[in-house]
């Protein structure tokens, strides 16, 4: 349970997290997406068979968040592809960019204007990406 974080906010009571709970990426995020006012609700899509995966040509693709935000009136769902800590293409593994490039341009493709699919270091930047949407 040390990677586990009490949640408020996401779908179910317990987010299990990547890395040790005190300084992972993914607790963080966790973290401020269940203090943040604009979240309505979030989720850490599960992995395995019974996740959810894109299927692309290296490989099927796994996002880590789905996340509903209160803007207005409206909700808008993101999906967060990573939540490393870089997002530098260098420091990524060959195959983790492909796996993003694919992603990416898939939902570049599929996209509503209320879904969107972003890759992010940090909730700080993935709030950054709203303002400019």
């Amino acid at each position: 349970y040390a990677k586990a974080f009490k949640a408020k906010h996401a779908i179910q009571d317990y987010v299990f997290t990547d890395g040790t709970a005190a300084d992972s990426v993914e607790r963080r995020f966790a973290e401020d997406l269940d203090a943040a006012n604009e979240v309505v609700v979030y989720a850490k899509l599960p992995r395995g068979p019974r996740g959810s995966y894109i299927p692309t040509p290296v490989g099927n693709y796994s996002p880590d968040w789905a996340i509903s935000f209160r803007k207005g009136t409206v909700k808008h769902i993101f999906l967060i592809a990573e939540t490393k800590g870089t997002m530098d293409s260098l420091e990524l593994r060959p195959i983790e960019q492909a796996k993003i490039s694919c992603a990416k341009k898939l939902f570049n493709e599929i996209s509503t204007s209320g879904v969107k699919y972003h890759d992010v270091d940090s909730y700080q930047s993935l709030l950054e990406i709203m303002e400019m949407l």
